[in-house]
């Protein structure tokens, strides 16, 4: 039997208090202030160059900010990052590295078992469901560069799975893989939410977003709403963010 979705102890799973990013003194994110709650699936969207994926790597402390605060599960400061686990996008990875499917999973593990000790048999049965809950267990022994786009990530979220923390955060896992396994992706993401897990996605494709999550985050630089998704992204909310000319289906 698969494992349940970890659960928050609060009932906000990602807070931002007055996030402020710069990169070479221009501003990339400015005083932003969102809250993702516990048990949904919440999405970050906006155009190209609106900090979406800067949002996430400053929540997780892999970028410097200027000001604000963040809070995992109530949580802040390093202790946070034992409550949340991280797919990065897919570009970000060396996939010429030779490491095996199943050792990529395992590094999930890590955190709790350290990273000079070895993986025992308990945190190696974790990694073995993690990867059957997403559809690769035949895998195990495959090279990860062997993988098309969409089984790499699908094993990036077993390891994240593995972690078993409670807030899961993925920047762009729909780039670059088939509709097929979007379609099952996004039906993993599902059940972790219906299990009480608590799901943030930076994501492009705002007519998914809007038939498939229910909390979003609409970002330019500045937060433009934060809410359920159907009351924030309005045609004219929509229109400020990427521009008076951009195509509109209700």
């Amino acid at each position: 039997m698969l494992m349940s979705s970890p659960v928050t102890r609060t009932a906000v799973a990602l807070e931002v208090r007055g996030l402020t990013v710069s990169y070479r003194s221009s501003p990339v994110l400015w005083e932003i202030d969102a809250q993702f709650p516990a048990g949904h699936l919440s999405a970050i969207v906006g155009p190209n160059g609106a900090g979406k994926s800067t949002l996430l790597k400053a929540a997780l402390g892999l970028v410097p900010a200027d000001a604000g605060r963040v809070l995992v599960d109530g949580v802040e400061g390093r202790a946070a990052l034992d409550h949340v686990a991280y797919v990065p996008q897919a570009e970000s990875v060396d996939w010429d590295f030779p490491i095996t499917v199943r050792e990529v999973v395992e590094m999930g593990r890590y955190r709790s078992t350290g990273w000079f000790r070895r993986i025992g048999r308990a945190d190696r049965a974790v990694a073995a469901e993690c990867l059957e809950r997403v559809g690769m267990a035949g895998f195990g022994r495959r090279q990860i560069g062997q993988l098309s786009g969409g089984q790499r990530q699908r094993v990036f979220l077993a390891r994240a799975l593995a972690q078993q923390a409670p807030v899961l955060v993925m920047d762009e896992p729909f780039a670059g893989i088939d509709a097929r396994t979007q379609a099952d992706l996004l039906s993993l993401l599902g059940e972790l939410r219906d299990g009480g897990g608590s799901v943030v996605v930076v994501h492009h494709d705002m007519a998914q977003v809007r038939a498939a999550f229910d909390w979003t985050l609409l970002l330019n630089v500045r937060a433009l709403g934060c809410g359920p998704t159907a009351e924030v992204l309005t045609q004219e909310t929509v229109r400020a963010a990427y521009g008076a000319d951009v195509a509109w289906t209700p």
